[in-house]
């Protein structure tokens, strides 16, 4: 700035030299921090996405609390009366309910944020915004889409005598927190890599298909440790989903039987919360990690999209 003889003051135009030394920076600041701070963004972008499932429907949010409810009242109806699937477990649907929460929960996850970018190409192309959002958002809508089977199932348990522990809670909480990372780190991932290869979307909704047979939910985990003895069923401990169902079974299935310490040394492993908290910390530094895979690539995104 300059002044004038009657001291009110000037802008002067930077010149070309001056503007050429100056520091470039990105349009949009990127990051998972980024994220958080521009988080009104990500309400808007969860609400919308939220808002647009069941636009246009009739029954519109009770579509959300019918389906889960059927898909109990089938299993219940299918494995404990028609095969008799839970002979010798109480409450086997409570059991296979469980399980079905963390199994939605994470294929939404990671199936929704494999196809985040793609889906938002017209926002991307014209916002200068964190490309990480766009996973984020689908970990929260699939978390949000997860609360109506939460709440049958809180519904179930209460109606069979559960009452909540310090320690069952506890274990939901991490198993939750050990899905949420994990979808979002394979999330940020596939998303990307969606992008420059189609095939990777395919890819993913194959994974989720094996994921309701990989995990403890249809069959509990003393079937494995009976049928292929303790070696596999060590190393069949090591996928984190199972550790993740059975932490939720813990917490919910396990207070519905009429002797929950009897059930929990019978079906379940011993050190639950010490392989879960190891796997929530490995999954912890895969959320980083594949941040920084994502940064890296984030830039040619739009070109290709």
């Amino acid at each position: 700035m300059t002044s004038t003889p009657t001291g009110a003051t000037v802008k002067r135009r930077s010149t070309p030299a001056e503007l050429e030394a100056l520091p470039l920076i990105p349009p949009a600041a990127t990051g998972l921090a980024e994220v958080v701070r521009r988080r009104y963004l990500l309400r808007m972008l969860v609400g919308n996405t939220i808002q647009s499932r069941y636009q246009g429907t009739v029954l519109g949010w009770v579509w959300s609390y019918l389906q889960p409810a059927i898909r109990f009242c089938l299993f219940y109806f299918l494995f404990q009366v028609m095969i008799g699937r839970g002979a010798g477990m109480e409450n086997f649907a409570v059991h296979l309910f469980a399980g079905m929460v963390i199994v939605h929960f994470f294929t939404e996850t990671f199936n929704g944020g494999t196809q985040s970018l793609i889906q938002n190409r017209s926002l991307i192309t014209k916002l200068p915004v964190p490309l990480e959002m766009f996973p984020v958002s689908r970990m929260l809508v699939a978390a949000w889409h997860t609360i109506p089977m939460l709440a049958i199932l809180l519904f179930v348990c209460v109606l069979l005598g559960w009452v909540p522990d310090v320690v069952g809670v506890a274990a939901a909480l991490l198993g939750f927190t050990l899905t949420a990372l994990l979808g979002l780190a394979l999330g940020l991932v596939f998303s990307v890599a969606n992008v420059f290869m189609r095939d990777f979307g395919k890819v993913a909704q194959t994974l989720t298909q094996f994921v309701t047979f990989s995990v403890p939910m249809m069959y509990p985990y003393t079937l494995v440790q009976d049928r292929f003895g303790e070696p596999v069923a060590s190393y069949y401990l090591f996928n984190p989903l199972a550790e993740a169902v059975l932490l939720i079974q813990r917490g919910f299935w396990t207070g519905t039987t009429s002797d929950p310490a009897y059930t929990e040394g019978i079906h379940l492993p011993d050190h639950l919360f010490t392989r879960g908290l190891i796997m929530t910390m490995v999954a912890l530094v895969c959320v980083v990690l594949a941040q920084r895979l994502f940064s890296r690539l984030e830039s040619r995104v739009p070109e290709r999209l």
